[in-house]
Order: C-alpha cells, then structure tokens, then sequence
C-alpha cells in the first residue's frame, strides 16, 4: 500500500455516489447495502475512486448518507471479501483492486512497443514530427554540438540561444520578454513540476477549470494540494464562468490557479482578452497567482488569419503574478522533450536553483535542435500542422454525426482534441471494452478533479484525415459493443448478506 493515501471525505463520496447510476436488477429490488457496495466498486474500478483512497469511517458515511451504520458497515464487509477494500483496525479502510486484478489502463500513457501498429491509438494528443525541419535542424545542431561538449554540459536556465528563441517569440506574439525571464525545462510538464514544487505545498488550494489536463490533476494530487474545481461555462461554446471564477477565488483564496486558456485540453477552449484582464483582476485581490498553461497556443488551425489571436495571458498582467508555461512537443514533436518557464527573472532564478536537486538541465542537444526550429523553420511548421489538424477536426465532425448521432461536441477553434459527450454510454466502460479490442482512448473521468465527466471521451486530431472515416467506424462497433455488454454489478444480486 502506498505511503500516502487521497482521503475521500463523507460529502465527496456522497456527490460521487449520486451520480454513479448502475443497470436495474432484475426480479426482487437490490437490498441497501448491496446497491452501497456495487456503487463503490463501479467507482473504483472506472478510476473515480483512486486505488488507496481512504474511505470515510462506518458512523461518518452512515450520517453523510442518512443511512443505517448496518448498511454501510455490510458494505464494507462486501467489498473486503470481492477484494475492493482493505481496513486495518484504528487507522481506516482503503479502496483496492482484487489480487492479480492489473489497475485500468491509462489511455493517456504511450502505448506499449509491441502494440503499435496493432492498436487504434486516441489516448495520445501528440501530432509526428515536421519532415524535413526535424531532420535538417538535428543535422545543424549536430554541427554546433561541439562547441558546448568542451564544458560540463550543465544550463539550469538553459542554452541561452534557446532563451533568446524563445523570449523573441513571446515579443512577436504580443508580450515584450528578455531571455532572463526565460527558464528552459525538460518539457512542459518538468516546467509545471518544478513550479509545483517551488510554489505549492501540501494542503494548499489549487483552482483548476473543470475539466483541465489529466496529467497535471493527478501532479497536483500527487503533490498534496487540494483541488478547487470551477466549471465552465456552455453557452453552448466553452467559456470562463467568471462569476464562478470570482467566487472560488474570493471564498477559497487559493495559493494558486491553473488554466489554460489557449485552445483549451481538453474542451478546445480559446478564452478572450478581457476574460482573461477580469479572471487576473480577481486573482490579484485575493493574492492568488496564476499558472497559465500555453503548450497548445500555436495551435489556432480554426482561427482566420485576419483574425488576431489574443496575447499571452502574462501581457495582461501588471503585478507580475503570471506564470507561464510553454512547450514544443505539441506543434514541433513530442519526442522534443523541451519546455519552458516565463516568469519574472527573480522567480526564474529560484526555479533555477530548486532545479538543480532533481534535475541539472535539459539535454544540451535537443536544446539546440529546438532553437533551430524556432527560427526560420517556424511559420512553415506552423501551417503544415494546422493544416494537418484542420482537415482531421473537419472529418471527425462530418463522420461522428453519421456514425455516431447520439455524441455531440462542438467543433474548436484550434489545439489537439474533440471533446465529446457520449450520451448515456460510460466513456470508462468505452475505454475498457477498447482495451479488449484494440482501441485506446481516454475516459472524461480522467479530466475531471472529482471524477465528473462520466459520460464523456477525448478524440486527439492525430491520425490522419482519410483515417478518419474506418477509425469513426471503430468507435461505433466499441460504442455498440460497451452499451450491450457492460455490465457493472459481479455479484449475485440475489444471494443473502455476509455473515
């Protein structure tokens, strides 16, 4: 069991519960206790419930449910006999997986070798490499490598030709910034884990537009902090709820505020410049800073080219409480580990040197191959991605509608993802039929910091548009193949309570 255990307290688990709808028994109505357990079991095993978690006391979940302590305490005997909950006495219950029962697999990891190729992968949002920019600009970085293998190799902040590339885009886009503000990282989400680490302790609060970016929910959880979520808004577009915004800052004072509004991950959001002006004026009266995350802000392939995007967030900022967080992976390649920090260069330094305990810099390589990219190379690489993303976005919105009617999205304006309501049918139980039939693609729940978005999937823009078409046909056959054959409740619904 792990060292460190999320404690779900008797109000979570009763919002969880009220919406964990399960199938109807047939024949003789499903006692109390069973229904508890079977709730519980269906969310641990679609991830809602995280493995480890601890569960509420008996007398506690008993008055948060207005339920017979009777009725919960069967209940956890239930689920310590299927496996599903571990107790020891005078420290709790845990929930569990049975033994030999591997956990659900996570669609947003990288698939395995071995099934590459065999698999329809739409966990990853993560778009191939531009030919021949890569090739061309790892022979040139090949060239000048020599130059800096004469020393120890180390950049805490990074190359300085890449704080140069890097700070010069942020002024062409609208935000004045010298290198020095410019903090090199081994990816976007080194850069978030460093700023984590540095600004955020255990038990503080964390706000996060709900849904946000799997990855870094669970960074946030791993890393003790509390999660505020703060829905948006659907009219019917995504947008900011800035009296919501404006209520969790004034009443939670949160350390922190994570958001990405440039083509949002996962709903495709791109948030306005004045959105953008009142959500920091409510973080600046309640001395909250705010983390934005920019790694899919080059991605506007939907946007018109008379139309201006809007600046960085950080230049509509004037106490210098923006920090951004930028990456190439998601418009040059995701095996270009490189990602950066813009903050102001006091912070920069502080990162710089927190960094040095877990890692000394990125590697020197990629550093340059990054730079050359960055260059004249840029604009080409941005209009041959875009309209890579335009034409899949466009086919995925003609064949879902034919295919699949009962899903709706809304097509974005840009980023990496189609994120898509599946009506009645489980994203999880989508996502697990997908691992028994050779398609991999991420659940809602995982987007969500209390496991909501039950009902919903994430669809990357990343296989290519004539692909499109057979893979749409894919996810009908796992749609019809989930609804028909899911079935969450193992045990006999019939037989009598345990001893």
């Amino acid at each position: 069991m792990a060292d460190w255990h999320t404690t779900v307290t008797p109000p979570a688990l009763a919002r969880l519960l009220a919406a964990t709808r399960l199938p109807e028994p047939s024949g003789a109505r499903r006692p109390a206790y069973r229904t508890l357990a079977a709730q519980i079991r269906l969310l641990v095993t679609e991830g809602r419930l995280p493995v480890g978690a601890r569960l509420p006391a008996e007398r506690e979940l008993a008055a948060g449910l207005d339920l017979s302590r009777t009725t919960v305490a069967t209940a956890y005997e239930t689920l310590r006999t299927e496996g599903y909950l571990r107790s020891r006495r005078g420290s709790g219950s845990w929930t569990a997986l049975p033994e030999g029962t591997p956990p659900p697999t996570d669609a947003l990891h990288p698939l395995p070798p071995h099934e590459q190729g065999t698999t329809l992968d739409l966990g990853i949002a993560a778009l191939p490499a531009p030919q021949p920019w890569l090739g061309l600009a790892a022979a040139r970085a090949v060239e000048l490598l020599p130059h800096y293998a004469a020393g120890h190799g180390h950049y805490p902040t990074g190359l300085p030709v890449l704080r140069e590339a890097v700070a010069r885009r942020y002024t062409e886009r609208g935000l004045a910034t010298t290198p020095d503000q410019i903090l090199i990282t081994t990816g976007a989400m080194g850069g978030l884990h460093l700023v984590q680490r540095l600004l955020v302790g255990r038990g503080d609060r964390v706000a996060v537009e709900a849904p946000s970016y799997a990855h870094t929910l669970q960074a946030l959880r791993l890393n003790g902090a509390r999660l505020v979520p703060v829905p948006f808004a659907w009219t019917p577009l995504p947008e900011w709820d800035l009296a919501e915004w404006r209520q969790v800052l004034r009443g939670a004072s949160p350390k922190v505020a994570y958001v990405i509004p440039d083509f949002h991950n996962p709903t495709g959001a791109l948030v306005p410049e004045e959105p953008r002006r009142e959500l920091l004026a409510a973080a600046r009266a309640s001395g909250t800073l705010v983390v934005v995350d920019e790694t899919t802000a080059e991605l506007g392939w939907g946007v018109p080219e008379s139309e201006p995007l809007p600046r960085p967030t950080a230049a509509l900022d004037r106490a210098a409480q923006v920090i951004t967080v930028g990456s190439a992976a998601k418009l040059l390649w995701g095996g270009l580990r490189i990602g950066w920090v813009r903050a102001a260069p006091q912070l920069v330094r502080r990162l710089a040197a927190e960094r040095v305990y877990s890692d000394a810099g990125s590697p020197v390589l990629e550093q340059l191959i990054a730079t050359e990219l960055l260059g004249e190379p840029l604009a080409r690489i941005r209009a041959e991605q875009s309209t890579r993303l335009r034409a899949t976005a466009h086919a995925f919105a003609a064949a879902l509608p034919e295919r699949l009617p009962d899903w709706r999205f809304h097509l974005p304006p840009g980023g990496l993802v189609l994120w898509v309501s599946t009506g009645t049918l489980s994203g999880a139980a989508l996502a697990r039929a997908g691992e028994q039939h050779g398609v991999r693609i991420a659940a809602g729940n995982r987007f969500g910091s209390d496991g909501a978005f039950e009902h919903h999937v994430r669809i990357p823009f990343t296989v290519p548009a004539a692909a499109v078409p057979a893979a749409v046909d894919r996810l009908a056959d796992l749609a019809a193949r989930a609804a028909s054959g899911t079935r969450f409740v193992t045990a006999d619904d019939t037989q009598p309570p345990p001893p």
